[in-house]
């Protein structure tokens, strides 16, 4: 049987170049692993590599393997190196002899996927970024058969709009917009699903006649002015992304975060001021880095600014716009920007984009910078 995880793997080969150097394996990398439900390739990549998205240069040469497609669990990972000292991973025949009982999980549909969809999902399913503009031209929410502010399940809803009978709905609320944190620019508004609804009787809008729908299903309270679009549009979810860094240079911001905290850690889904207009795709390794504080140098020593004196502050400024002759007993030390984590792109809209943090030295703030250089 061959083996889900790498037909993304050897894709992913193609964009990762055969390296002169031989791939450093983890101190700590077990001789063997054996795949478990729930596993994902970005979970096996880490107990391996420093550098998961490099996973796939384990399995080159690898005789073991014709034509590799997929890694369910049960399935024995060994580690083993080759004649030139190279680090390979390949399948344990022999476990599968030993264990017959290993392979806890029939081959089919339940290869192993890149990323862990149900820390996704809801971001895939029930969230969207959408451009303002977009949402004033969609069919929205007039009111329903019950003069409540609030619908539910089984309820009748009017709809300003022309809808087709029988087409199934999804119910959006319009929420917080989604701005650039330099310039202030709108990018994007965001979205929250609230329920699903089919239209029986469609409406004439040039004569005040709205579609009518019937609620099918309920995640939260619809609301008058909420909006629809057809049910399944930005709902696909990819099980497999092709991991990989951007061929460009490219640079911006943690912006926001669905769930509104403001630090964040492994795992967390956070939202980014770069889409396709800055060429990201599903599937795109970026490195968050952070500006590290500027340093006020003068006559009592090295301070932060936020620790210096008024007087300090207003000689390091007019410094900074004169130059040293201003001031020559202070100096203003703008300090490099550090490494503080990794994340992987996993949808992208225009200006915006959602990504998954994958690892992290600190906790991730708004603002932190996304960037491959």
């Amino acid at each position: 049987m061959k083996s889900p995880l790498l037909a993304i793997m050897l894709a992913l080969s193609a964009a990762f170049p055969a390296v002169a150097d031989v791939l450093k394996i983890k101190k700590d990398a077990p001789k063997q692993y054996v795949v478990k439900k729930g596993d994902t390739l970005w979970d096996i990549s880490g107990i391996y590599l420093d550098e998961p998205w490099l996973w796939p240069e384990l399995w080159q040469m690898n005789p073991q393997i014709d034509n590799p497609h997929l890694i369910y669990p049960g399935d024995a990972l060994a580690l083993i190196y080759d004649a030139d000292g190279n680090p390979r991973l390949v399948i344990n025949k022999a476990y599968r002899k030993l264990s017959p009982q290993g392979r806890i999980t029939p081959k089919g549909t339940n290869a192993i996927t890149t990323l862990p969809l149900e820390m996704i999902k809801p971001y895939i399913s029930y969230e969207q970024a959408i451009d303002s503009d977009d949402i004033k031209d969609m069919p929205y929410v007039l009111g329903a058969n019950e003069n409540t502010k609030t619908q539910t399940l089984g309820h009748i809803l009017y709809v300003k709009g022309d809808l087709k009978v029988h087409k199934a709905y999804a119910i959006y609320h319009e929420g917080e917009p989604y701005t650039d944190l330099e310039t202030g620019e709108v990018l994007a508004t965001r979205a929250s699903y609230v329920g699903m609804a089919r239209a029986f009787r469609t409406g004439d809008e040039q004569n005040g006649v709205p579609s009518s729908l019937r609620v099918e299903s309920v995640k939260r309270e619809i609301q008058q002015g909420d909006f629809l679009m057809p049910a399944m549009q930005g709902q696909l979810l990819p099980a497999y992304f092709n991991i990989h860094r951007p061929d460009n240079a490219v640079s911006g911001h943690v912006i926001a975060s669905p769930r509104q905290v403001r630090e964040f850690s492994t795992m967390d889904v956070v939202v980014l001021n770069l889409g396709r207009d800055q060429l990201i795709e599903p599937g795109h390794v970026l490195d968050l880095e952070r500006q590290s504080p500027t340093v006020i140098d003068g006559p009592r020593g090295p301070r932060y600014p936020e620790d210096s004196s008024k007087f300090e502050k207003l000689l390091s400024d007019a410094s900074q716009l004169f130059g040293d002759e201003s001031d020559e007993e202070n100096t203003t030390w703008t300090m490099p920007k550090e490494k503080v984590g990794e994340l992987i792109v996993f949808k992208v809209y225009d200006k915006v984009s959602y990504a998954l943090i994958t690892k992290n030295q600190h906790p991730i703030r708004i603002g932190d910078i996304a960037v491959i250089h």
